[in-house]
């Protein structure tokens, strides 16, 4: 189904209606309203105002819409940081970030968690049983605007119990920190402080656990809410809309909390949010690269436990990147059906119209600024829905052949303490992801710990720390095993393994890693064997009683084999990841299919999905019943065969 994002706040009560019939003629379904209203909805302490929002209900109600009402907690009104200025979140410079834009607070204040609930207790209350509510957001994109972590005297409060209750006692936390190095122990947690404006670098374990620490600020923040809703609501799902390229919370542990997982996909800006290389940002500054917005539909089905929406998709241009093209046109139309052929159940674009005001007038909407006339945008998701209601209901998704494991720890360990300056855990991971789907294979994402039956192939670009369950999973497992650099690196107290690396994972790939080194740009370590290419960014040195399938050009190791678990130990540039992936999928039993760099596929049921990024068609080389498009895909172009 298609939804959509609505402020009916910003618009003169007489539209409303017109409004929610042209939703119903474009084809929407779900509405989400009320994620950002706090400030009309209480505009004094104790002083409500909710009849606006009871009337806009009721003709989106009427409209046969259903709606999706977020708590309104993302931007506390200024009354409310008058009056509780602890709620303020603090930068890693120890300066208040404070009122005026959206996210200012602090996970970890008392006063804001006892608001949080207070209002987010009478929203529920008053609509928890309203025959309009299908389901319900929690707050809006935790972590954005680098939000998840605050350096403030109540995170350092909080810490300190955390630490406490972790701990026991600080003893036992020096031996975790290594305090002794450096004369870094501490004889109460009240001696504690947070790790920044240090001479040079902190300890990292601290760090570590610092982050560790933030990250379940906001998963426990999250439960709060969920729970309220849920007393007050039953029979409505719950979800959190994520956002993209954004690793410093757990957010498996917030998708435990809720029934399905959303994100808000703004696959153009994005392209200017990873470090692609300048030709790359060129090349897809227009689309946007073909595996950003699937890498995150596949990431969030995991994390959503099967089940996730696309609960911002862009319509247009948007306003907050350093730069901010039009899309070609047809991209709206295909990132829509793109998302439903990655599982999403429902794609609501932001927004139903361009604010002509405010931080967003540039952002685009499906409807022009003021007006009701539709945007480019508008008339391609128009053309999306009448598609999708002439194909009808789409088949449940099935596991795919092939999964990454993804782990949020890995992230903050390899942020901490990277090294080498250009090693980062999302750029590794995603260029994994890109190399599996440029052979035409579909890809899960899993947890850490989660069962791996069912999988040919696995893959863990980077598992800096393997826990017991993680390890009892891949002992178990019968697909074949990719491992990349830094896998097994430390232990849960960010320390390198009694054994060495890679530590847990001595036993199945029979490695033990004595040297690691981070290779400057234009610094390389060609690969032969079985495989070949070039190491770049990291290489490890390491010995092995494991089959050896490609070396370094010193003789040392490069790839092993032990009983399917391989190992690679280095950073492969895209001619040695490709080999590397065809190789294993080969002794997977996996078919492949090379595609071309703009071109895309993947399976829903018995439907295949194809789609164009490119500037040319491309010929699909399978015969099918077209039930969308045909064999030969235009730019731009979305295929779907039976």
């Amino acid at each position: 189904m298609l939804g959509v994002c609505y402020y009916p706040e910003h618009w003169p009560e007489t539209q409303w209606e017109t409004d929610a019939r042209r939703m119903r003629e474009l084809g929407i379904s779900f509405v989400r309203v009320g994620e950002f209203a706090w400030s009309r909805l209480e505009p004094q302490r104790d002083t409500f105002t909710f009849e606006w929002l009871d009337r806009a209900l009721d003709v989106l109600h009427k409209a046969g819409l259903k709606v999706v009402l977020g708590t309104p907690t993302a931007t506390p009104p200024k009354w409310l940081m008058d009056e509780h200025p602890d709620i303020a979140p603090y930068d890693e410079h120890g300066r208040v970030r404070g009122f005026g834009s959206r996210r200012h607070y602090s996970f970890s204040s008392k006063s804001w968690w006892r608001e949080s609930a207070r209002i987010v207790e009478i929203i529920a209350k008053r609509y928890g049983t309203h025959p309009a509510i299908a389901g319900w957001q929690t707050d809006n994109e935790y972590g954005c605007h680098n939000t998840t972590i605050s350096w403030g005297p109540e995170d350092l409060k909080a810490f300190r119990q955390w630490l406490r209750l972790r701990y026991q006692t600080p003893q036992a936390m020096n031996e975790a920190w290594g305090g002794v190095f450096w004369s870094m122990e501490f004889n109460s947690f009240d001696e504690v402080e947070l790790p920044t404006g240090t001479v040079t670098e902190p300890n990292p374990a601290q760090r570590h656990d610092f982050w560790r620490f933030s990250s379940d600020q906001v998963a426990a923040y999250d439960l709060m809410q969920v729970e309220i809703i849920r007393k007050h609501s039953p029979d409505r799902f719950v979800t959190h809309n994520f956002m993209g390229f954004v690793s410093d919370f757990d957010h498996f542990k917030v998708g435990d909390n809720l029934d399905l997982a959303s994100w808000d996909s703004y696959p153009i800006g994005f392209v200017e949010k990873f470090p692609f290389s300048e030709e790359e940002r060129n090349r897809w500054a227009e689309t946007s690269h073909p595996d950003i917005a699937p890498y995150h539909h596949d990431l969030y089905r995991a994390v959503g436990k099967g089940r996730f929406w696309v609960m911002e998709q862009q319509p247009g241009p948007v306003n907050w990147a350093p730069w901010n093209p039009v899309p070609k046109p047809g991209m709206v139309r295909l990132w829509t059906w793109e998302a439903l052929a990655h599982g999403a159940d429902v794609v609501s674009y932001f927004r139903w119209r361009q604010a002509p005001f405010a931080q967003e007038q540039m952002h685009a909407g499906l409807n022009l600024p003021g007006l009701d006339e539709w945007s480019v945008g508008g008339l391609e998701a128009k053309t999306a829905g009448e598609e999708l209601a002439a194909l009808g209901a789409l088949p449940p998704g099935e596991k795919a052949p092939v999964a990454i494991l993804y782990d949020y720890a890995s992230h903050w360990a390899t942020a901490i303490q990277p090294q080498g300056k250009d090693f980062r855990f999302e750029e590794l991971t995603f260029r994994w992801y890109e190399g599996l789907r440029r052979l035409g294979l579909d890809v899960d994402f899993v947890r850490p710990g989660a069962s791996l039956d069912g999988y040919r192939l696995v893959v863990v670009p980077c598992m800096t720390h393997v826990d017991e369950a993680t390890l009892s999973a891949l002992e178990k497992t019968e697909a074949h095993v990719l491992y990349g650099p830094r896998s097994g690196s430390r232990d849960r107290h960010f320390t390198i393994p009694a054994n060495l690396p890679p530590g847990p994972l001595a036993a199945l790939t029979g490695n033990r890693i004595t040297q690691t080194s981070s290779l400057r740009p234009g610094l390389a370590d060609p690969v032969e064997g079985m495989v070949s290419g070039v190491a770049i960014r990291w290489r490890e040195y390491l010995e092995t009683t494991a089959e050896v399938l490609a070396r370094f050009g010193n003789g040392d190791p490069a790839l092993t084999q032990q009983n399917g678990h391989h190992y690679l130990a280095c950073w492969p540039d895209e001619t040695l990841l490709t080999a590397t992936l065809c190789l294993l999928a080969k002794r997977a039993g996996l078919t492949t299919l090379p595609l071309p760099p703009q071109i895309r596929l993947r399976r829903r049921g018995d439907l295949t999905f194809a789609f164009n990024y490119g500037p040319t068609s491309w010929s699909i080389p399978v015969s099918g019943n077209f039930l969308i498009g045909g064999p030969e895909l235009p730019p731009q172009g979305v295929a779907v065969w039976r």
